[in-house]
């Protein structure tokens, strides 16, 4: 009670009701102030600005028209190897010479390439449809190179034309060399199979390994070419590596996705 009608008796004081009210203290005005101003600028931003994503994805080098696998029409023993890994070839070459029941035969290549891989020996035996080599078509040694990117299927509708796409190579120091720069040439809209990656690659260890979480999609990236790089090609580093890339290397595309408002993230 005490507190109280000392309360009282502060309002019924004549010489206090011409002081000014205090609403709030100046501090308090200032935190008001930023805080209109920030959500202020977080409506603008989120009606203008955009958010850029990426996805990253197993990737590997290689000519454009890839490779394929070549098989034996014939069966029989292998009495020759008539090629060499790494050699380049143009079409009907003779690659194997086989003995069979009716004479030898020579397994020939089907068109021009580069032999990638021989999975015959002298001595073995094979059956028809045997694999005996991979080719990769390439006809001319200056054919510039491509990365094809497995990417998951469900992110190839977000892949715009001529999107971005960084390349970390396996065979490339990062830290000294940089990434290799490209740009989206194109997007099969189709999930592949374990079988045509390998059909396309000519090596169907690859296959399995870029189909173990799922059918992807290949998402061909043009290289970004350089005069002034060693290797022919742009990289994040002034001078890139000091040496030439070869077809068939490993990698890891880093592509920039469709930019996003974040408007769209509130709305149904």
């Amino acid at each position: 009670m005490q507190f109280r009608q000392q309360a009282l008796a502060k309002l019924q004081s004549p010489e206090e009701l011409d002081l000014p009210v205090r609403f709030a203290r100046p501090q308090g005005w200032l935190v008001l102030s930023v805080t209109v101003v920030v959500m202020a600028a977080a409506s603008v931003w989120a009606v203008t600005g955009s958010v850029a994503s990426t996805v990253s994805a197993p990737a590997i080098l290689t000519h454009g028209q890839g490779s394929y696998i070549l098989q034996s029409p014939v069966a029989g023993q292998v009495t020759a190897v008539l090629a060499k890994e790494g050699e380049r070839l143009p079409a009907d070459s003779p690659v194997l010479k086989v003995r069979t029941a009716e004479g030898d035969s020579v397994v020939r290549t089907i068109t021009a390439g580069r032999i990638t891989a021989l999975a015959a020996t002298i001595g073995q035996i094979i059956q028809t449809g045997a694999n005996v080599a991979a080719v990769e078509k390439v006809a001319h040694p200056k054919d510039p190179l491509y990365a094809t990117v497995y990417v998951p299927a469900e992110n190839a509708a977000s892949i715009p034309a001529n999107a971005s796409v960084d390349l970390t190579v396996q065979s490339v120091p990062t830290q000294e060399y940089g990434v290799l720069r490209g740009h989206v040439k194109s997007v099969d809209r189709s999930a592949q199979s374990a079988q045509q990656i390998s059909g396309f690659l000519g090596d169907s260890q690859l296959g399995e390994q870029f189909t173990k979480d799922g059918r992807p999609v290949a998402v061909l990236v043009k290289l970004d070419k350089s005069s002034d790089t060693k290797s022919g090609y742009k990289w994040s580093s002034t001078d890139g590596p000091p040496f030439a890339l070869t077809s068939m290397t490993m990698a890891t595309g880093s592509i920039r996705l469709a930019d996003q408002h974040p408007a769209d993230w509130l709305l149904p």
